[in-house]
């Protein structure tokens, strides 16, 4: 007798309990800090393995706070991330790999600005729970580093003694919690 095959499992972003982080250098001594409050995703894996995980993910760009009113407002702009004309960025998975008891590296195409680029994201998974309601969630930490200018957000300049206002590198810190559906 045959056994039946795993069922797909869909689970969702809580945004309520989900934070989409980046961090840029700023005249390349500190830090600036900003993150995307409005975003939507879904990971489908086979049963509750996420290593079969299928992960597709957004972020409306007009939603951009660095806490600098003015700031965000040169982010949405056509210098940056032009959030008239392309007004989210988009992740889809290839693949993921198993690294570690609890460790991924997940493969996808990052679509910013119409500019489509591979990029890979280290996962750290925090594991699951149920929550006060019975909804099984489960966390995760992803981390990875892109070059801006490869995807058209090649505002640049440099100050008067020579120095870079902002860096090419931009890391990507996602605290990220799912719901099982």
């Amino acid at each position: 007798m045959a056994t039946a095959a795993p069922e797909t499992t869909v689970w969702t972003i809580d945004p309520a309990h989900t934070v989409i982080q980046f961090k840029v250098r700023h005249l390349m001594v500190s830090n600036v800090t900003g993150k995307f409050t409005s975003f939507d995703g879904k990971v489908e894996t086979v049963g509750d393995d996420f290593e079969t995980a299928s992960i597709t993910f957004s972020a409306d760009i007009d939603s951009i706070t660095t806490g600098i009113e003015q700031r965000d407002g040169h982010l949405k702009s056509a210098d940056f991330f032009d959030a008239e004309n392309h007004p989210k960025l988009t992740f889809v998975s290839t693949g993921v790999t198993k690294t570690g008891d609890d460790t991924y590296d997940i493969t996808g195409d990052l679509t910013i600005r119409g500019t489509t680029k591979p990029i890979v994201l280290k996962a750290e998974y925090g594991g699951q729970m149920q929550d006060f309601y019975g909804n099984t969630k489960a966390g995760f930490e992803l981390t990875g580093t892109i070059k801006r200018k490869e995807f058209g957000l090649a505002w640049d300049a440099v100050t008067e003694a020579g120095g870079v206002v902002v860096s090419d590198d931009v890391k990507l810190i996602l605290e990220v919690q799912v719901a099982r559906q």
